[in-house]
């Protein structure tokens, strides 16, 4: 096993965040941290930093030649300036690190967190102490979208426990998009009966069904590659954590999937995609419940009435 790691940093915009992380996992990362810049309340910020974005921190087996690794790093950052400019010139900070530091700096970016009145997720470094009716799902970060961390995944679990603390909660769900399957295994583990999960990311399936299975959830959760056009059935709750664009591009085979009376959660929409997302699926038989907001981010949920 390694003893030596290479922590990379970026300070990249908000938006960029999801295309640098898939970036990074394609170069072999083996996980990824994200957190704002703090501000100093009593310091005039200089021109620039009202912005806010986030730094990442993303961590790899330290290389062989770490000059080549670099260059290799900025050719990937290069290929996505068509739709994020800033990333011509990322300069990233590299830092080495052992073992017992990559533990450390690894670890404390993933507390356990509760979602509603029941559930708890937890990294599988802490033994959390299990109260009566708490459900406990074991989630490491890994190289999949989806700790619970990220506010479009937060606002998701938010929607669910509000979904399962109703009188009639949700029997048969479809998780679109699932990364690391966090959406589909807190689905089973509220109650579901059955959870199909997609994701056309081959990578994130094996992931999810590795998660799924550490949490024997798999009588409940099926883990699949299959697109959504050749998912068949309908369900109660269908969950679309995908881009606002993919939202949009998929409205027609989600909403053909969410039941009558059923309810259909969006997210992974930035606040300034809202509108946009709400115009497109105004023309379907869909009731806006609510929308919600977390940081930059967009949760939608509708009923769907025929």
């Amino acid at each position: 096993m390694t003893n030596r790691w290479l922590e990379i940093r970026l300070t990249i915009s908000d938006q960029a965040v999801d295309l640098v992380v898939q970036a990074l996992m394609d170069l072999g990362c083996t996980g990824v941290t994200s957190a704002e810049k703090a501000l100093d309340t009593f310091v005039v910020p200089a021109p620039g930093e009202l912005a806010n974005d986030p730094v990442l921190r993303a961590y790899f087996v330290y290389p062989d030649d770490l000059s080549t690794f670099c260059q290799t790093l900025r050719q990937a950052l290069a290929e996505l300036t068509d739709i994020y400019p800033e990333l011509a010139d990322p300069r990233p900070e590299c830092r080495e690190l052992a073992d017992q530091d990559w533990a450390s700096d690894w670890q404390q970016h993933f507390p356990p967190f509760r979602v509603g009145r029941q559930l708890v997720i937890c990294p599988s470094w802490v033994d959390w102490p299990t109260a009566a009716g708490e459900v406990v799902l074991t989630l490491d970060p890994g190289q999949a979208f989806g700790t619970g961390t990220h506010a479009t995944t937060g606002l998701c679990l938010d929607a669910l426990a509000e979904h399962f603390a109703n009188a009639c909660p949700p029997r048969r769900i479809l998780d679109v998009g699932t990364g690391s399957g966090i959406l589909a295994m807190a689905c089973a583990a509220l109650g579901a009966d059955r959870v199909i999960a997609c994701d056309i990311d081959k990578d994130a399936c094996r992931v999810a069904s590795e998660n799924v299975g550490q949490n024997h959830l798999a009588g409940k959760v099926t883990i699949t590659d299959q697109p959504l056009a050749e998912i068949p059935g309908q369900y109660d709750l269908v969950l679309a954590n995908i881009l606002a664009a993919e939202n949009i591009r998929l409205a027609d085979p989600l909403i053909a999937r969410v039941a009558r009376q059923g309810r259909l959660v969006l997210s992974g929409i930035l606040i300034e995609q809202e509108q946009q997302v709400v115009d497109a699926f105004g023309a379907f038989p869909l009731e806006l419940l609510s929308i919600n907001h977390r940081d930059e981010w967009t949760c939608i949920v509708y009923q769907r009435h025929e």
